[in-house]
């Protein structure tokens, strides 16, 4: 008998065990089924005239024309870009002071440093339509606006936060930042906890200030972390529509119409789905354009990792 299974070669568990595509196929199988070919989808619906009301769908490129030369996208791309770049600014400059407060306080036993992440965290957890509704409230012109209120109180002339274009964009910011700064926090406070200790004191016996420590030890450092945390920020950002939709429904105007806002209101209000479809591979281009420009400034030691 075992002559013969030695004739017969390994049997066919062992060969399934010794060829590894055998056990990458249904992983490949699953992300094609569920990453990859919504993806090809979508490349397809862009060159139809596809509608979600109709059903005589043809292969077509007046769908892509006219929604380049649609009037409001410029317009719109600029709104996406001021959205997009003040919270992915905002959301890196809160997220790392908090984390250096986090970590300071750490260092020096203080209490409460736990409580202060669940509360930074807290804001992360909560649902974007929930996010917008929030600091609706909290913008509202009505009497009962929060803000408002207090600015009354020290005397000082209420602020049209949602009804001034100008200002309606400056509220967007500050939700999508209040909510996305957690994010940021744990990205480095990760990233700080691993920067060798043995570099602050030294810097210390060499009479190094604070400032003088953030800026030639814990950037520097930091510098993986950051661009890292840029990616991922923006590409989030891009995808952000539900807090704004709650918050100010892309106005007034549309003063705070991003583009996936846009892609949603083509999609599920004018019924066009072709034209939604092109939105949303321009959004996955610039995503991957960005993504790309980040990546480029990665250290080439760490971007091997």
């Amino acid at each position: 008998m075992a002559m013969g299974r030695s004739l017969a070669g390994p049997s066919l568990g062992r060969r399934l065990e010794a060829n590894p595509f055998t056990w990458l196929v249904p992983v490949a199988v699953m992300l094609g089924v569920f990453y990859l070919y919504p993806i090809i989808d979508v490349f397809r619906l862009g060159l139809t005239n596809a509608s979600l009301v109709g059903s005589n769908e043809q292969y077509t490129f007046a769908t892509i024309r006219a929604m380049f030369e649609n009037p409001s996208l410029l317009g719109i791309l600029w709104t996406t870009f001021l959205f997009t770049f003040g919270s992915v600014v905002g959301q890196q400059i809160f997220g790392l002071a908090i984390a250096l407060i986090v970590m300071r306080g750490e260092r020096r036993q203080l209490p409460g440093m736990v409580a202060l992440r669940t509360i930074v965290l807290i804001a992360w957890v909560i649902p974007g339509i929930a996010n917008g509704l929030i600091w609706q409230m909290l913008f509202s012109e009505a009497p009962f606006g929060a803000i408002n209120s207090v600015l009354r109180l020290m005397h000082i002339s209420p602020v049209a936060w949602l009804s001034d274009p100008n200002m309606a964009m400056v509220s967007a910011v500050l939700s999508n930042v209040w909510r996305g700064t957690a994010f940021s926090m744990i990205v480095f406070y990760a990233a700080l906890k691993a920067i060798d200790p043995t570099l602050y004191e030294a810097a210390s016996v060499d009479g190094a200030s604070g400032p003088q420590k953030l800026r030639f030890i814990t950037l520097p450092q930091l510098r993986a972390a950051i661009l890292v945390n840029s990616i991922l920020v923006t590409i989030q950002t891009l995808n952000t529509f539900d807090a704004i939709i709650s918050l100010t429904g892309g106005g007034p105007g549309r003063a705070t119409e991003v583009l996936s806002l846009f892609t949603f209101n083509t999609v599920f209000r004018n019924y066009d789905l072709a034209g939604g479809s092109v939105l949303s591979v321009l959004m996955l281009a610039i995503s991957l354009v960005l993504a790309l420009f980040y990546a480029s400034f990665l250290p080439r030691r760490e971007a091997s990792e």
